[in-house]
């Protein structure tokens, strides 16, 4: 048994936790890492967004695989907690907007005659 606990998530921001939170997001080629204690070992995570909330606190939400089985999760965790490391820093620097030269362009239907 580990001495490590497993993070708890955290809940969404709701209105009545005072003003939005600030949202810092990477390019999805890019995303920093952390490492997340979960089933006995270290899963990396992508990290999504950076929330930086009114109170002060700071939040994560990241995709991924907590039990080892290859299903992806996104979970928003309070930063710091034990079973939370940094794994990898993203060369990209954060962004608060929609950054249109990382996203595909949409699918397009098939084609008509």
């Amino acid at each position: 048994m580990s001495a490590i606990p497993e993070p708890e998530p955290a809940r969404p921001w709701r209105p009545e936790d005072g003003p939005s939170p600030e949202v810092w997001t990477w390019p999805r080629s890019d995303r920093p890492t952390l490492k997340v204690w979960s089933a006995g070992a270290w899963r990396y995570a992508s990290v999504m967004a950076r929330q930086n909330w009114s109170d002060g606190s700071v939040y994560y939400q990241v995709e991924v695989d907590l039990r080892g089985d290859t299903t992806i999760r996104t979970c928003l965790y309070r930063w710091p907690q034990p079973g939370l490391k940094a794994a990898r820093k993203s060369t990209s620097e954060p962004s608060r907007g929609v950054d249109e030269r990382w996203q595909g362009n949409m699918p397009q239907g098939p084609r008509r005659a």
